[in-house]
This record gives structure tokens, sequence and C-alpha cells, in this order.
């Protein structure tokens, strides 16, 4: 019986070891096809992602005239004790609170009036909606920048037009430049509605059918099988826009010169990562930041991913 056990084994690890010339053949190809995805992965990304850590523990600007030497956790007591670092996370956050339910509903509901029968034209409005996220960003904000001036804009000439005698001073009030930049950011939520319609087409019509012979209302069709079925759907844009807030800083860049005006209520938490990398040059302490984002961003994402099986519902799923 040993005998067997062991014989059956040494075949194994021959089979394993010893690959035929044409598995070597595909798998030398294989290699050859991923050679320059994985020469990116590591050139860009591995070797960055470790070298920011490592310099964590240094004291290395671009600006020092002396070698760079190991500080230990001395960047991380100065981050902890950096009150301009918790005030524009505060920033941050409290833009995303206003940006956040915008972007997950604003598609939704364009993506529901794309995906209705009795809607004609339905190609053109698609296209149209999707249009403009194609559009390089940066030149978009110029656009909505002169769109959103106080004195000179359209809006706020509509608004005068309108009977409105002190129209919003959208860029440069405390008020009302969150809701100015969220005005910006609609400019490119065709792609997410394209996405939020290939989930609404893909919800079997059939439900739809019994729940109209239940009596279910449009309105309860839409809570108990729509959402219910494109919840995976929703949870992707969420994590997405949750991490694209995090990162939020070229709206800022762009419109105010990272200056953070109106009175600091645009000094996100991006942008002054950016500053320290770029402007102070101090690439031990932006490091730091950082990997402060990161862990940010994966303790937030990783809540959501803990929270998703109690709203989310993958079809075939057993409860």
């Amino acid at each position: 019986m040993n005998m067997l056990t062991e014989f059956s084994r040494s075949r194994k690890v021959t089979g394993i070891s010893k690959l035929s010339p044409l598995a070597r053949r595909e798998a030398g190809w294989g290699l050859l096809f991923l050679s320059p995805w994985l020469f990116g992965f590591l050139a860009f990304t591995l070797i960055p992602i470790v070298a920011s850590f490592v310099l964590t523990f240094s004291n290395y600007t671009l600006t020092q005239d002396e070698p760079a030497r190991f500080v230990g956790l001395a960047n991380y007591r100065t981050l902890i004790a950096d009150a301009q670092v918790w005030a524009s996370l505060l920033v941050t956050i409290r833009f995303g609170l206003v940006a956040l339910p915008v972007g997950l509903l604003l598609p939704l509901a364009l993506a529901l009036l794309m995906n209705n029968q009795y809607l004609v034209g339905k190609s053109l409005f698609r296209t149209l909606f999707y249009f403009p996220f194609i559009i390089p960003f940066v030149a978009a904000i110029f656009i909505w920048q002169g769109m959103l001036s106080s004195d000179f804009g359209w809006i706020n000439y509509w608004l005068r037009g309108l009977g409105v005698q002190n129209p919003p001073r959208w860029l440069n009030d405390t008020a009302w430049v969150y809701p100015g930049y969220v005005i910006l950011g609609l400019w490119g939520v065709g792609n997410a509605m394209v996405i939020n319609l290939a989930a609404l087409q893909s919800v079997p019509t059939e439900l739809y059918d019994s729940a109209k012979i239940d009596g279910a209302s449009p309105f309860g069709r839409l809570i108990h099988i729509t959402l219910p079925m494109i919840s995976p759907v929703l949870f992707y844009l969420l994590i997405l826009e949750v991490v694209g807030l995090f990162q939020y800083f070229l709206v800022p860049l762009v419109v105010n010169n990272g200056t953070g005006e109106p009175g600091g209520a645009t000094k996100f938490f991006n942008l002054y990562l950016y500053k320290t990398f770029f402007t102070y040059q101090n690439m031990a302490y932006g490091s730091t930041m950082a990997w402060l984002m990161f862990v940010i961003i994966l303790v937030v994402t990783l809540f959501l991913f803990r929270t998703a099986k109690h709203w989310v519902y993958y079809a075939g799923e057993l409860r």
C-alpha cells in the first residue's frame, strides 16, 4: 500500500515538473505577451509603492544637500500633529457628503429615463449624455469655470433673466462653492449613466410582468425589483465614487490655483498632498500623507464590502 502511495505521488510530481514541449511553448508565449504588463506593473506600480513606504521612514527632500537618513517614525508623529492634514480631510469629507448622493442618484435617474419604453430618440439622448465624458476634463473645467462666473457666467445670466436679483457667487462663496463643484462634475455623468443603463437592461422582464399581474405600482417595481437586481452595479459605482472623492483635487487645482479659496473651503487633502510633493518637494512627508490616504480608503472600502451583504443582491446567491 505504501509503495502504491509513493508511486502515485511521484507520478504527480513528474507530471507537474515536466511539461510537454507544446505546454512549455505555450507558457513561454504567454509570459512574452504578459511581459509588457509585468514590466509596467513592476516599474510604475510595485516599485514606487515600496519606495514610497521606505521614504516614510526617511527625511528625504529634493532640496536638501545632505544625504537622506533614517528618522524612524518622525514623519508619522509629524502627521498626527499636523492640524492642516486633519482640516483638509474634513474638507474632503464635507464635500463628499454633498457630491456623493448626486453622483449616484443622477446617473441612475438618467438611466431610468433612457430605459423608458415611451422615450423617443433614445439613441440620440444616450449619445448626447455620454459625449461630454470623452472630452478632456481640464478643458471641461475651464468651460464650466466661465459658465459659473459670478459676473459674466451664463448660469447667472439666466438666473437674472428669471428674476433672481443676487445670483450665487458660485466659485467665490464658501456657501456655494461645493454646489458649484458638483454642477461642474455633472459634465461627466454619462459614463455612470451608461453603466446603470446596461444593468437596467439586464433585469429579466418576466419579473416586471409578474409584478404587474400582482398589482405592483411602478414605484413598488422600482423598489422591490429594479434596485435589488442592479444593486451589484450600484455597489460598484459607490466604490468608484468614494475612491474618486478621496482623491479629489484636480478641480480646485485648476479653478482656484490650489489656494484653497474661498476661505479654505477647497483645501482638499489631495491638494495638500500634491503641494507637499511638488511645491515643497518634501518626498518623505508626502509619502507619509499618501500612505495615510491609502489606509483611509482601504478602511472605508473594507467597511463598504462588509456592509454590502445586507443590501447587495446577487442572482443565484444562497441567503
